[in-house]
């Protein structure tokens, strides 16, 4: 550019290409919930994966490491850690599996119980919060919508 050319500035920027992509707006949506989940799950100690482990542990006790890496998409070199932190807070103990002689079931403790129980009540309550701007039928349009993508 020589000195003659005039530098562009921007007064308002256009967005329309980015929000035309279904990747930018559910990560900008997840990020608009997320960041009030860390906030109100730091009470917990609970990260985002923290949370969904314990809750799965708690629905389903007696799921083993193998089933949750598979339902969550993670890989078992991550959940050794989680599971290992979440005994020494006494959330959950492991148990022999009935049919599976190598595999241990996970189960909640009463401590872990109680705290999911809270935890997904906070959960549900900053779901709500977070997605104001939507009534009860877009919310479960939406969620619809979403599981068909992952599904």
């Amino acid at each position: 550019m020589d000195a003659k050319t005039p530098i562009p500035f921007v007064d308002k920027v256009d967005t329309s290409y980015l929000e035309s992509l279904m990747g930018y707006n559910s990560r900008r949506a997840a990020l608009v919930i997320i960041e009030v989940f860390l906030e109100r799950m730091a009470v917990y100690d609970l990260r985002p994966v923290d949370f969904s482990v314990l809750s799965l542990v708690t629905h389903n006790p007696g799921i083993t490491s193998r089933q949750l890496c598979s339902t969550l998409g993670i890989q078992a070199p991550n959940l050794v850690g989680m599971v290992n932190a979440m005994e020494k807070r006494a959330l959950i103990v492991r148990r022999p599996h009935p049919h599976d002689g190598r595999a241990m079931g996970l189960h909640p403790t009463p401590t872990g119980e109680e705290m999911m129980r809270e935890a997904e009540k906070t959960a549900a309550k900053l779901e709500i919060e977070t997605t104001s701007r939507l009534n009860t039928a877009e919310r479960k349009t939406l969620m619809q919508l979403l599981k068909k993508i992952y599904k």
